[in-house]
């Protein structure tokens, strides 16, 4: 009996996070709704960036009336092709999860609605909003100087709106940015109704213990 029990192997101890990645690794569907705090965050970031763009690219656009106002159509038509970028970016991550082409872990954070390419969206959609307003700032200062102007002409209100948007626009992705990378966040659950995949703390649920063989619809 005791060189039986020397020969057997040692009981490997439960792991919940090698778990947990078992499951995920079986379940590719489950690494797009991953962080969905961070996902909610970046995904209403965008639609409201594009709503601000295409707006005021369009109020821009359709305010064009002479050729004094040539700046109205250069700055509106940027943002709206800025907004349909942006739009664009978001309607490929949706494409690309329903036909589910992609089985890597890696590419699915990075494309998916909270991932590293989304934050990359938004920073260069706010140095561009950013660039645009100092440039009209330039350009009406510039005019100020050749002839007389009002005090605040439209110029100088797209201006300064466009300038205060894109730097807070880049302020906070920037700390957004940073907060992820000095202070990642955690695996967090996925939970629909009672049934928990995760949980904070990063171990299974009782009753994802007794099931981890269940099908799809059990784990949703």
């Amino acid at each position: 009996m005791e060189r039986m029990e020397e020969a057997s192997p040692p009981r490997v101890p439960f792991d919940p996070h090698r778990m947990e990645r078992n499951i995920l690794d079986e379940h590719i569907e489950l690494w797009w709704a991953r962080d969905p705090r961070k996902s909610i965050l970046c995904y209403s970031v965008a639609v409201l960036v594009i709503l601000l763009c295409g707006v005021g690219g369009i109020l821009l656009v359709n305010t064009t009336s002479s050729r004094s106002s040539e700046w109205r159509l250069a700055v509106g038509s940027t943002l709206c092709i800025l907004a349909l970028l942006i739009l664009m970016k978001q309607l490929l991550s949706s494409a690309v999860q329903d036909m589910n082409c992609i089985s890597s872990r890696d590419q699915i954070d990075a494309l998916k609605s909270g991932g590293f390419s989304d934050s990359i969206v938004l920073l260069i959609s706010a140095v561009i909003i950013l660039v645009c307003g100092i440039i009209l700032l330039v350009l009406d200062n510039s005019t100020s100087q050749v002839g007389e102007r009002h005090p605040l002409s439209t110029k100088f209100k797209v201006g300064v709106a466009m300038a205060t948007l894109g730097s807070l626009l880049f302020l906070a992705v920037l700390v957004y940015l940073l907060f992820n990378f000095f202070c990642p966040i955690g695996t967090r659950g996925i939970n629909r109704g009672n049934i928990g995949v995760f949980t904070i703390s990063g171990r299974l649920a009782e009753n994802q213990r007794r099931e981890t063989s269940s099908s799809m619809a059990n784990l949703l």
